[in-house]
Parts: C-alpha cells; structure tokens; sequence
C-alpha cells in the first residue's frame, strides 16, 4: 500500500490530467484499479468509494463500481470512473461557470483541444442528474480510456473513464422516446474520434413538450457555453403555407440574446419582445435595427428559460406555424467553434 500524499502538496491541474490521462487502468478489474491507485500515488481507504487523495482541498476522489444501473455497459470491467474534483465554488450559476472555465483552461493547455464537448443535460452517465446550473464536459477521448473535465457537485471534476461503458450507455439512449435524451454533443475531427458514434435524437409531439424542452435548454445556456469558452449561434425557421422565412437568432456566448423577425401582420410587441433601447445588452450582438425586434436573455444563471420559451411558442404560432416538426433549428446551429454539434435537448427538426 501506498503512502499518502503529504497533506501540504498541492498537484496543479495541468499535471494532474496528464498523470490521469497517461495512467494504466488494467481493464478496470480489482486489481487494476489497486495498481492505477498505487500508480497516481493515493491511498486506498478499504471502502466501495476506493482512493483518498490528499493535499487537494475540494474533497476526496471516488472511484465508481459497476452496479445496477451500470451492468448491461460493461464488457468485464468492475469500475466505470474514477473521479476527482478540482475546485470547491459558491452554488451559484456564475461561480460555478467560471470555476470550470478556468480548470479547462489548464486541463487544454496541458492537453490539448479536446475531441469531444457539449452538456449531458438533465441525464448523464450513468442515468445521473447533473446539477442544477448546468452540466457542462469536455473529452479526451482515448483508447481504451478517456479523460472527462466535467460539472460536478460542488465544481469541476477531472473523470478518468474505460472508453467503451460511457459511450455504450449515451448510444442505447437514442430511443426515439421525448426526452430520452438532453444536452448537446459536439465533435471535432481530432483522429481521436475514429468510431465514435452518436445516437438518434427524438422529436417533441405537443407545443408543451417543445416548450418544455426549449426552456430547460434556454435557462441553463449561458453558463455551459461560458464554461466551455464557446459560443452558439441558431436561427430557427417556421415553415408556414408562406415557405420557411427566419424568425429568430439566438446567439449565446458570455449572454444570451434573441432577436425576432416577426413577419407584417403579427404585433411583437404585443408577445413580448422589445427594442434595442429597451434591451441595450444585445446591442453589441445585433446591428442598431436588424433585427428591430429582440430580448436580452442574460448571463449565468439568470435567463428564465420558461418565459423565453414561452414567447418563442407564442410568436411562432401567431406567425403560423402550426405543428412542433414545423419550428426548425438551422442547419448553421451544427458547427461551433471547429465541431459540429446535435442538439439533443430541443427535441427539434434540424435543417
């Protein structure tokens, strides 16, 4: 057995992902995982959480043993993650986002751009909730394990994980079924990512379900792409007995903001949507009166994704859009900063 790390030395980020990334996990069996433990240098507390690392401040690693909800994933492995926060944050949406950008900046700088990014949304491997504000990650994807930076608890958390049970559970997940699946998962074509496979999404049936599933995604935006250093931009379409003309862009970085091209004979103001002067945040985002019509969403943590919804719904149907599969997400929504990206959460057509 090992000794424990002194208690006063303190592992940067940086070194701390390569150490995990370049670590032997031994298939993830016992005494695999006894040799990775002994091999990073931590001490093993004789429970079902595994390791205790010490001199870091934000709490224990954990490792996670194959259960119930694990088993029909696994392919001989007794351990799907080992799991080791950085950075203890205040709850709030802004803290948390900016915890998490700067623990990827050192996880990037030491690593690289990683293969894969996006939000697990409301349901994470392996059937988990994520928290509340969002639930951001990013991937180094390897063979036969992979490096997760994710939103845990309490802050970010670097995730060493087998390869194969994380993506065999997010596969099984495309069913078709509304809300089997949330998020957004973004790709790049790092040679990391040859056989990686995405699932199907589902398509939302009712108007309540698109605005459900519209607000969850809305409210919880402008913290995930602050802390992934990104920044989407969607139009949505409405196809009408008039063709399919543009009728908002979204656009979302450190803020959200929504500008609204309402057709002649549908009254914006009267739905909800306001001017540049009484929305100057989105000055910066849209020209002074194009679009003339827009809304300031907010940054972390402050958009009340419901209400935003809300109106969305509301001008798309009094512009005549009659049905759910007739609000389109464009195709330019697909390709954010080098990846390209499907929008899981919105339970929407993409064109």
């Amino acid at each position: 057995m090992n000794e424990q790390r002194g208690s006063t030395e303190e592992e940067s980020i940086a070194d701390l992902a390569r150490r995990m990334v370049a670590a032997d996990t031994g298939g993830w069996t016992p005494d695999g995982v006894r040799e990775l433990v002994a091999e990073l240098g931590w001490a093993w507390n004789g429970t079902a959480h595994g390791p205790v690392l010490t001199g870091r401040p934000s709490g224990d690693a954990r490792l996670r043993p194959v259960g119930e909800f694990e088993e029909r994933y696994v392919d001989g492995e007794s351990y799907v993650e080992l799991a080791v926060p950085l950075a203890a944050a205040p709850p709030d949406a802004a803290a948390q986002a900016t915890a998490f950008r700067a623990a990827q900046q050192e996880v990037t700088a030491a690593l690289g751009k990683p293969s894969v990014m996006g939000s697990h949304g409301d349901m994470g491997p392996f059937y988990d909730s994520g928290p509340i504000w969002g639930a951001p990650f990013m991937r180094w994807r390897g063979r036969p394990d992979t490096l997760e930076l994710r939103a845990g608890k309490t802050g970010p958390e670097l995730v060493l994980q087998p390869t194969d049970p994380a993506e065999n559970w997010f596969w099984r997940q495309g069913v078709g079924e509304e809300h089997s699946i949330s998020g957004f998962f973004g790709s790049n074509r790092d040679r990391a990512n040859g056989g990686l496979g995405f699932p199907g999404g589902w398509t939302a049936r009712s108007w309540e379900t698109v605005t459900r599933s519209l607000g969850d995604f809305l409210g919880g935006l402008p913290a995930e792409t602050t802390a992934l250093g990104i920044r989407i931009g969607m139009p949505f379409y409405g196809r009408t007995d008039r063709g399919a003309p543009i009728l908002f862009d979204m656009t979302c970085g450190d803020r959200l903001s929504i500008g609204c091209f309402a057709p002649d004979g549908v009254d914006p103001a009267a739905l909800g949507w306001g001017s540049v002067a009484e929305h100057p945040g989105t000055a910066s985002v849209f020209g002074d009166d194009d679009p003339v019509w827009r809304v300031d969403g907010g940054g972390p943590g402050e958009p009340d994704g419901r209400a935003l919804a809300e109106l969305l719904v509301a001008t798309a149907k009094a512009v005549g859009v009659s049905k759910p599969t007739d609000l389109i997400v464009g195709g330019e929504a697909e390709y954010v900063d080098g990846y390209y990206v499907t929008y899981y959460g919105l339970g929407l057509q993409t064109g």
